[in-house]
């Protein structure tokens, strides 16, 4: 199955154009579905249903058998996503996410196995989310050299309000005809679109948008975006411009950057038209032109104000200077980001020194800081990351000691257990230095 879509993936690359006519079989193939189930991870949220990965696997083979002949038979219906939320700065009810059932999850995981590797070879360089061999450092990365190296003076900010819930389904189909000529396959995604949303027990309908946390949707964002967004960008930047362009593009988080401040100021109303053809607008709070670049530092100072600085990717970016005095691109932890990281493990730990032991506790807020440095420990942010590790030290210092009535730590005794259990420090994990060459993340 998998030299199959190796083969698919090869003749994609080759033929950017060549629409595929003869895909569903994959989906249905029983290899492919087992290979799905065993990739899901085996501990995550279960649908309206209640199966979970376990429960599924006591009768595997029979039941991806009755799968693959309703799947055949056009007879498999997805069931409706249950709502879920997580916690989202500035909204009181959160993030809204849909839960697929594990079934559902397996067919959504066979769809994306077989449609990635024809829209991989086609998707814009520029574009990071959500890609194989792709991070967020990567996009970073490439962003900040390009600012540094590149004739860039201005970056046009942009932000699209409530994407994943404005998708167009008719838009949509039509972009996945370019390459998918299937019918069956646009037909069973069409399906899952429109299986709606269980809340509170009532049934919500899906006219449109595509739920964020199932497993095709990051896959079908980057279609409908490289179409709706990204190429015409390209197209924009190179007819249109003056100057010289650049765009980078995170899921739906992107910007642009220009040479000069004309092209930057018609960017954004004709972003904005392109747009609102296919459902999608812009939030005008978030969407602007700043100057940034090499020469906005010495521009702000003759006005006697402050550069200005621009947030993408939870790294606030600001015009820094080298030890000799000259320009570099330099990033921080955004405020938001870290306020609500640290609020975050503030109520962690908070709750769970109830019921877990004060070994346990350590053990695992130890990976936690762990994991907001992996992402935040970069070059020129070890102040702030320094700073996170502080307060998250002080934050599990104050709730170890309410524990019980009496107090567990001193200082000096819990610095000898921090030391013990490894307590993670503020360093360098990844080099996003501007003025070094090219690395792979």
């Amino acid at each position: 199955m998998s030299t199959d879509l190796t083969r698919i993936g090869n003749k994609a690359s080759k033929e950017p154009t060549l629409v595929f006519t003869s895909l569903y079989h994959h989906v249905t193939d029983v290899d492919n579905l087992r290979a799905c189930y065993e990739a899901l991870p085996a501990k995550r949220a279960v649908g309206i249903d209640g199966i979970s990965k376990s429960d599924y696997g006591k009768g595997l083979e029979s039941n991806l058998k009755d799968l693959s002949a309703r799947l055949k038979r056009m007879g498999y219906r997805p069931k409706p996503k249950r709502r879920s939320y997580i916690p989202k700065p500035g909204s009181e009810k959160g993030r809204p996410l849909g839960i697929s059932c594990l079934e559902d999850k397996i067919v959504e995981l066979a769809v994306k196995r077989v449609l990635e590797p024809l829209y991989e070879p086609i998707f814009v360089d520029n574009s990071y989310g959500y890609r194989p061999g792709r991070s967020q450092h990567a996009c970073i990365d490439e962003l900040g050299r390009t600012i540094q190296q590149k004739r860039v003076s201005y970056i046009a900010e942009a932000d699209i309000k409530g994407f994943f819930n404005e998708v167009q389904h008719e838009w949509l189909g039509k972009f996945l005809q370019k390459r998918v000529g299937d019918p069956r396959v646009i037909r069973l995604i069409n399906r899952m679109l429109k299986s709606g949303i269980m809340e509170d027990g009532l049934f919500q309908e899906t006219e449109s948008g595509t739920s964020q946390g199932s497993i095709l949707s990051p896959l079908l964002s980057n279609i409908y975006l490289h179409y709706s967004l990204d190429q015409w960008v390209k197209a924009w930047i190179k007819d249109v411009s003056k100057g010289e362009g650049h765009f980078y593009r995170f899921a739906d988080d992107f910007l642009t950057c220009f040479q000069y401040k004309g092209d930057a100021d018609k960017f954004l109303p004709a972003l904005s038209a392109r747009l609102e053809k296919f459902g999608l607008q812009l939030a005008p709070e978030k969407t602007g032109t700043i100057e940034f670049g090499r020469f906005a530092r010495e521009n702000a100072r003759k006005l006697g104000k402050k550069p200005q600085e621009f947030t993408f990717l939870g790294f606030t970016h600001y015009c820094g200077k080298t030890k000799e005095g000259h320009f570099k691109v330099k990033r921080r932890t955004s405020r938001k980001k870290f306020g609500e990281s640290l609020r975050k493990y503030g109520d962690w730990v908070h709750k769970t020194r109830g019921y877990l032991r004060k070994g346990e506790i350590l053990r695992q807020g130890r990976l936690r800081i762990i994991g907001h440095l992996n992402y935040y420990a970069i070059t020129d942010n070890s102040a702030m990351c320094s700073d996170y590790v502080f307060h998250a030290t002080r934050l599990t210092f104050k709730w170890l000691n309410r524990k019980s009535q009496r107090r567990s730590y001193t200082w000096k005794g819990f610095n000898q257990v921090l030391n013990r259990v490894n307590w993670p420090e503020a360093r360098v994990r990844k080099d996003l230095n501007p003025f070094r060459r090219a690395e792979t993340f």
